[in-house]
């Protein structure tokens, strides 16, 4: 793979027009989902707006917005739900919302989800165009709008505000600019637990980017020793711009781990239970990373009635799909960042034994996966794409107002 600091980013004043088909793709999308889902709910005598911002987490980010941390909620089987789980950054933008403007918190929270996601499309765009190009940036884009489960993306939940903060993030790195990478990460581990791979795949990118320079400076050496007459020394590691290169790539990684890292001690040390405090919150919740044990006796607990095997053989579909995405990407190269990003938000939403039924939206900021259908949507007609996500998108809004008016979320 090319060296990260040689890859020139396109130009700023350009950069919003060549992002503007795909943002006006996604936002129709989104359009689309929110139309479905009011028709859906007013029919059922719903509120589509409550269901958006004052249902399952949206609730808990609220509180923590209006009372700060301390809030829970014993259950009778003696677990106890506390809203220490749940990382503050969303709830700070709604109270910072709710402080400049008229709005409620639960307003805020809508309005950092929208423009967060939109924000996020954009990213997703800047980091599929640097790898495949804007025909394939444009498809990525409208992939992740008409995901089955994309309706969260337009909720106050986090996955919005994490993925736009971890696109933004990876593309920092395809450019070379450490700094932003870190600043990125960091707030992105304020987002939620899964920041870990965000910062995973910051100091991976920046090892192999020191190990190439160290392999460029010894070929460097060598050439120099081996040539009869060197007038002009070239610029590398050792020069000022590569000791600026390093010092800004270590304050990277750096800055990268400090929210979560961050937000887990404080946690800790708010409950009296040193460095693992946050585990011990989680178990609260039963949520725990299992390797996957407990999500594969639910699937294998599918397969003992007739109507419930149709569903565990959707399942491992489902899971078959996504590793087969993940091995394609693997196969055509991906940058190493997004590689790493990807295994470990993967590995996270399928390992840990959390909620079932989440498992689709927590794979929502594992954009990447996405990129190998980009790739062949965008080697297709223009005809037969737009036919293909136009149909997946009327499917994915009737779907997500479906899903909000019944099970839904968490």
């Amino acid at each position: 793979m090319t060296d990260l600091e040689t890859l020139a980013a396109p130009p700023r004043a350009g950069a919003l027009r060549r992002a503007a088909p795909a943002l006006a793709g996604y936002v129709a999308v989104r359009a689309l989902g929110l139309l479905a889902l009011f028709l859906w709910s007013a029919a059922r005598d719903k509120s589509a707006y409550t269901l958006l911002t004052a249902r399952w987490d949206a609730l808990w980010y609220v509180r923590v917005a209006e009372l700060g941390y301390g809030y829970e909620v014993r259950l009778a089987n003696g677990d106890v739900h506390s809203n220490l789980a749940f990382f503050p950054l969303l709830p700070w933008l709604e109270r910072l919302v709710a402080a400049v403007s008229p709005l409620s918190y639960a307003d805020g929270g809508f309005l950092v989800a929208l423009v967060s996601s939109l924000a996020a499309a954009w990213g997703i765009f800047a980091v599929a165009d640097r790898v495949y190009g804007r025909r394939a940036a444009v498809c990525a884009v409208l992939l992740w709008a008409v995901l089955p489960v994309g309706i969260v993306q337009s909720m106050a939940y986090s996955e919005s505000l994490f993925t736009a903060l971890a696109a933004w993030s990876l593309y920092a790195v395809l450019t070379g600019r450490w700094v932003t990478a870190g600043t990125m990460a960091l707030f992105a581990g304020l987002t939620r637990p899964v920041g870990l791979a965000v910062v995973a795949a910051v100091w991976v990118a920046a090892v192999a980017s020191s190990a190439r320079d160290r392999h460029a400076a010894g070929a460097g050496a060598r050439d120099t020793q081996d040539a009869p007459e060197a007038p002009e020394t070239p610029a590398g590691p050792d020069t000022p711009a590569g000791h600026g290169t390093r010092l800004r790539r270590i304050l990277g990684m750096a800055l990268a781990p400090l929210g979560t890292a961050g937000y887990v001690l404080w946690v800790g040390h708010h409950t009296g239970k040193g460095p693992l405090g946050y585990l011990d919150v989680q178990a609260g919740w039963r949520n725990g990373f299992d390797g996957g044990w407990a999500f594969a006796r639910f699937v294998a607990d599918k397969f003992t009635s007739f109507p419930a095997a149709l569903a565990g053989m959707g399942l491992i579909v489902g899971v078959a799909s996504v590793v087969w995405l993940y091995v394609t990407g693997v196969r055509q190269r991906q940058p190493l960042p997004l590689l790493v990003y990807t295994g470990v938000v993967t590995a996270l939403a399928l390992c840990a034994s959390s909620y079932f039924g989440s498992k689709p939206r927590l794979l929502l900021p594992a954009f990447p996966l996405l990129l190998p259908l980009a790739l062949a949507l965008a080697g297709a007609r223009i005809r037969r794409s737009v036919a293909v996500l136009g149909a997946v998108a009327v499917a994915s809004a009737v779907y997500g107002a479906f899903w909000l008016n019944g099970s839904g979320p968490p």
